[in-house]
């Protein structure tokens, strides 16, 4: 997801993003911090990060790794229930 932060407007994040995602939007076209198109912001990522990331990874594929555990383990339920807002 972009947003409005320096680095996602960067000229060469701008390039790399328009070569090499096929939906990509640009900078100036996207609403800056707007969560209702990423309703992950609500949802799914603080728990991601509360149970993927309590410790460090040595590595990308250990993260990787912790975020499909912790994913499977977000009852459907939950996320049901609370229609996309923020879970605690």
């Amino acid at each position: 997801m972009q947003d409005d932060a320096p680095a996602h407007k960067a000229k060469k994040t701008q390039e790399w993003c328009r070569n090499n995602l096929p939906d990509f939007i640009r900078a100036n076209e996207w609403p800056a911090n707007s969560p209702d198109l990423n309703v992950m912001d609500f949802c799914v990522w603080a728990i991601l990060e509360q149970k993927a990331c309590t410790t460090k990874h040595a590595n990308v594929e250990s993260l990787k790794k912790a975020l499909k555990k912790a994913w499977a383990e977000i009852p459907q339920t939950a996320v049901i229930k609370n229609k996309g807002a923020h879970i605690e």
